[in-house]
């Protein structure tokens, strides 16, 4: 028995292939729960509380499609690879989904917005280092580049399981700034406690947002073309093909525990039994406990961001020692084409978020909110990071944190699967089990 966010969607499907007999229920009447895709757009200011209905100025209704939780999936490297690329690729359910290149990656330095340079020519032409700087920061991305963790001859000295991240910007003498936006914007990490941890992920992590940027070129950014509401019902698709059930606008009543395990769901005056259940923590409120809160804004705007170039769709990272924070800021932004009559009307939406540090989480969000302006509409909202108190059998996911992709949310989907399990996620042997049932020739 399953409920519904992405992570629990994710999971119906990969447990359906596994040869479980699943069922999911979400009351909600849409996909994705807290990280689902709104429309029309009535349908987000009801969510939000505006009383007022939107203005012909933004169109027709129906066209929109906002994410609440926006995040970006790295594409494919050559040699490093995006986790849950990975398992859209071996699942096969980008058969039910279409792409586009975001088309911009960039950094906040000194109240200005810069591209984030990843490639030796884009270092050495960018303006935000001085000369020599370029010249360090090329060796250093000449040194991941051609980085091998099984080829010790590329290690330059390096140990990659003991030589700290911080140790090697040390090396090839990198200045505050060049860690700052290659810390956050390359490895989008959103603190720097990864200074002091060993360098492999690190590098890996840029080699990954490297090789991706070389294999679109605009950025290394891929984001499903209508709303990442697509993914969740891309897995329930999957899931639906190996036998599972999904039922939405289903009220969740009671979670049924017998003897300290849990043993089935109750729904208007049914209990559909079961051995192991999955999900968010909004299910089971007593039963988690807060580590966390992360501000999200919402911010309708008629123009492209300044300073990118007027980019479509871009990410902007601002890191923290710019904004003397813990944790980096991130703002992203689509845009929608909607129409009002014959005319087209260009809109672009934008979202501001990051990890509450103080009593005033809208003032920690502002700087991100300046280089916006000016905004035609905006909505506030928080969510609480959540962790599960130890429970038999229930498997509660983690809530959304403020990252800008999908890392951490596959993370914890293999947690959640070797704990259901037993075993570690093998994506090797869920495409051979696809292959079991779908034949070769159609894979």
């Amino acid at each position: 028995s399953n409920n519904n966010n992405k992570n629990e969607c994710i999971l119906s499907g990969i447990m359906s292939v596994n040869g479980k007999k699943v069922l999911h229920m979400d009351r909600n009447p849409y996909y994705g729960g807290e990280s689902s895709s709104i429309t029309p757009l009535e349908e987000l200011y009801k969510r939000f509380g505006i009383s007022d209905s939107p203005p012909e100025s933004m169109g027709r209704g129906r066209d929109w499609n906002v994410d609440l939780i926006p995040k970006f999936l790295m594409a494919n490297g050559k040699n490093t690879v995006c986790q849950l690329v990975k398992m859209l690729l071996y699942t096969e359910v980008t058969r039910y989904l279409d792409f586009k290149v975001v088309e911009g990656s960039f950094v906040y330095k000194g109240g200005k917005i810069y591209k984030v340079p990843s490639t030796e020519t884009e270092a050495l032409a960018s303006n935000l280092m001085g000369m020599f700087e370029k010249r360090r920061f090329r060796k250093f991305l000449v040194f991941v580049a051609n980085f091998d963790e099984n080829d010790p001859k590329t290690f330059e000295g390096v140990d990659p399981k003991l030589t700290t991240m911080g140790e090697v910007y040390k090396k090839f003498d990198l200045g505050q700034d060049v860690i700052d936006f290659t810390g956050h914007a390359l490895a989008l990490y959103r603190t720097d406690d990864y200074l002091e941890q060993p360098c492999l992920e690190t590098i890996n992590r840029i080699k990954l947002y490297s090789e991706s940027l070389a294999r679109y070129g605009k950025s290394p950014y891929l984001y499903p073309l209508y709303g990442l509401g697509e993914l969740p019902q891309g897995f329930a698709r999957l899931s639906a093909i190996y036998g599972g059930t999904y039922m939405l606008n289903k009220p969740v009543d009671e979670i049924v525990m017998e003897g300290g395990h849990v043993v089935g769901v109750k729904s208007e005056g049914e209990v559909a039994r079961c051995k192991q259940l999955i999900c968010d923590p909004s299910y089971i409120p007593d039963r988690v406990h807060k580590v966390g809160q992360v501000i999200r804004v919402i911010c309708v705007l008629s123009h492209p961001i300044k300073n990118t170039n007027d980019a479509n769709s871009c990410q902007i990272i601002i890191p923290q020692n710019q904004v003397n924070r813990k944790s980096a800021c991130v703002r992203r932004y689509l845009y929608a084409v909607t129409s009002r009559g014959h005319i087209y009307v260009w809109k672009y939406i934008a979202i501001a978020s990051t990890t509450v540090e103080t009593s005033d989480p809208e003032a920690e969000i502002e700087p991100a909110l300046e280089l916006l302006e000016p905004i035609d509409q905006k909505s506030v909202y928080s969510l609480f990071l959540c962790l599960l108190y130890s429970v038999f059998w229930i498997f509660a996911s983690r809530s959304y944190d403020a990252t800008t992709h999908f890392e951490t949310t596959c993370n914890d989907i293999k947690d959640i699967y070797k704990r259901m399990t037993g075993s570690d996620f093998d994506f090797e042997n869920m495409k051979r089990k696809q292959n079991d049932v779908f034949g070769e020739d159609e894979q």
